[in-house]
C-alpha cells in the first residue's frame, strides 16, 4: 500500500511524514514535492510532482494507492492546481483521496473558501474514493507573531472577541495520519477544530502569563491592521487578507463545537497554554 503526500517539504508535509513513519514502513511512503533534492532528509523516496504539470504529476502518482492532497500554497491558483492533480490521480488509476479543506468551507465567509469548495466538488466529480478534512486555524497562525508582539508591546489583531478553535499543525497532521492509516474513513467529511477557543486577548494574556511581561491585545479596524502589515513588510494583497480573515474570526469563522479532531486522533487537541510555550522556546 503506497501514500503519497503533496506539499512534503512544507510545514505540515514534514510533520506527516515523519507520523506517518511512526505508522507505516517509509518504503511505502512517497513524497510529492517541486524539487526532489530539498526532500533527502525526509527519508523517503521523493517523486518531482509541480502542481502546474499533469503529465509529471501522473507520472509521480503511478502506483500510488493513497493520496493526500495538501493544499496548494499559492492562494488563487489553487482551485486550477487542486484540479491538475485530481485529473492526474484519476489518470494514474489513485484510488483515495485525502484533502486538507477548510473549517466549515461549504459556509465559511473566508475568501479562501471559494478554492476549497471548488475542490471539493471537484473530488466528489472524480468518482475517486475521497475523505474530506476541513482544517481550522492553525494555531502557529498566531503564535508565530508573538516574538513581534512581545516586542512591540502589544498583541495586534482584528479578530474583536471572536473565539478561535484552532489547533496545531501537528494535530491536524495526526489526523491525515490517522485517516490514511485507518479504516472507516471513505465518504467522509470531517470538521477539525481545536476542543477549546480563544480570543486574541486571551492569547495576549497567557503570552503574558508566561513570558511574566504585560502584553495588551489591541482590536484595530480592518483597514488599519492591514496597513500595519504592509508596513512592517507584506506585500499589501497578503496583508489585506489577513486583515479580512480576522474579520471572519470576529463573525465567528473560525470557531466549531466539532470534536471530529480530538476524536480522531486519540487524544485532546494541543492546548493554547502549551502552544505558547512551544512558540516561546523557538
Amino acid at each position: 500500500m503506497t501514500i503519497a503526500v503533496t506539499g512534503a517539504t512544507g510545514q505540515l508535509g514534514r510533520l506527516v511524514i515523519a507520523q506517518l513513519k511512526e505508522k507505516v514502513p517509509a518504503s511505502d511512503i512517497v513524497a510529492l514535492v517541486r524539487d526532489p533534492a530539498k526532500a533527502d532528509d525526509l527519508g523517503v523516496a521523493a517523486r518531482a510532482a509541480n502542481y502546474n504539470d499533469v503529465d509529471a504529476l501522473e507520472a509521480a502518482l503511478k502506483g500510488v494507492d493513497k493520496l493526500l492532497l495538501i493544499s496548494s500554497s499559492e492562494v488563487g491558483q489553487r482551485a486550477t492546481q487542486h484540479a491538475n492533480v485530481i485529473a492526474a490521480a484519476k489518470a494514474a488509476g489513485v484510488g483515495y483521496i485525502v484533502y486538507t479543506s477548510l473549517l466549515n468551507a461549504d459556509e465559511s465567509p473566508l475568501s479562501l473558501a471559494d478554492e476549497h469548495r471548488t475542490t471539493e466538488a471537484a473530488i466528489k466529480a472524480s468518482g475517486i474514493d475521497y475523505t474530506i478534512l476541513r482544517n481550522g486555524w492553525y494555531t502557529e497562525n498566531y503564535t508565530g507573531s508573538i516574538g513581534g508582539a512581545v516586542a512591540g508591546g502589544a498583541f495586534i489583531g482584528s479578530a474583536g472577541e471572536g473565539r478561535i478553535a484552532s489547533a496545531t499543525r501537528a494535530d491536524y497532521a495526526a489526523a491525515a495520519v490517522a485517516v490514511l492509516t485507518t479504516d472507516g474513513h471513505i465518504g467522509k467529511t470531517y470538521e477539525l477544530a481545536g476542543d477549546t477557543s480563544y480570543t486574541l486577548a486571551d492569547l495576549a494574556a497567557e503570552v503574558a502569563r508566561q513570558t511574566g511581561k504585560p502584553l495588551p491585545y489591541n482590536h484595530l479596524s480592518e483597514g488599519d491592521y492591514a496597513k500595519t502589515l504592509a508596513g512592517i513588510g507584506l506585500p499589501a494583497p497578503l496583508a489585506d487578507a489577513i486583515a479580512s480573515w480576522d474579520i471572519g474570526a470576529s463573525q465567528g469563522a473560525l470557531f466549531s463545537e466539532s470534536k471530529d479532531l480530538s476524536k480522531l486522533i486519540g487524544r485532546p487537541t494541543t492546548t493554547l497554554a502549551d502552544a505558547v510555550s512551544a512558540a516561546l522556546k523557538g
